[in-house]
């Protein structure tokens, strides 16, 4: 719950890195919580699953920037840039490639987008800004 509650905390935050569990933990809490509302909404409004009920529809546009913000952090976690989101777009084969692209492994050290989320002193950025490997060297 700690990694949704960060996800949440950091909803407007585009930039750094963000690692496969704090992604996929989000997600998975991210369903949780939309089962268990779409059962009250049943439940308690009467609405049909298929419709998407009004608390959903509320959660939903709640957590629109923080799925939006940890998504461009994880894929800056691999290397890519935040567009590469854009892949939602195209039907089924975009979701399928956006969906490779979450569970690769980020990169050892750091990249252009900030340091090593797991071990951030496998690489710095010095005064000019440039990333350097674990020896020091650019």
């Amino acid at each position: 719950m700690n990694w949704y509650l960060h996800v949440i905390k950091n909803y407007v935050n585009f930039e750094g890195r963000a690692r496969r569990k704090e992604f996929w933990m989000f997600t998975l809490f991210h369903f949780l919580i939309l089962i268990v509302l779409s059962t009250i909404d049943v439940m308690v409004f009467k609405t049909e699953p298929e419709e998407g009920g009004l608390l959903r529809s509320i959660y939903s546009f709640a957590v629109f920037l923080p799925s939006l913000a940890v998504g461009a952090r994880r894929l800056h976690d691999i290397g890519k840039s935040a567009w590469w989101l854009l892949l939602s777009l195209i039907p089924i084969i975009g979701s399928i490639w956006l969906l490779v692209l979450f569970i690769l492994r980020g990169d050892e050290g750091a990249n252009e987008y900030g340091p090593d989320p797991i071990n951030p002193s496998l690489g710095y950025h010095d005064a000019g800004d440039d990333i350097l490997d674990k020896d020091g060297f650019k």
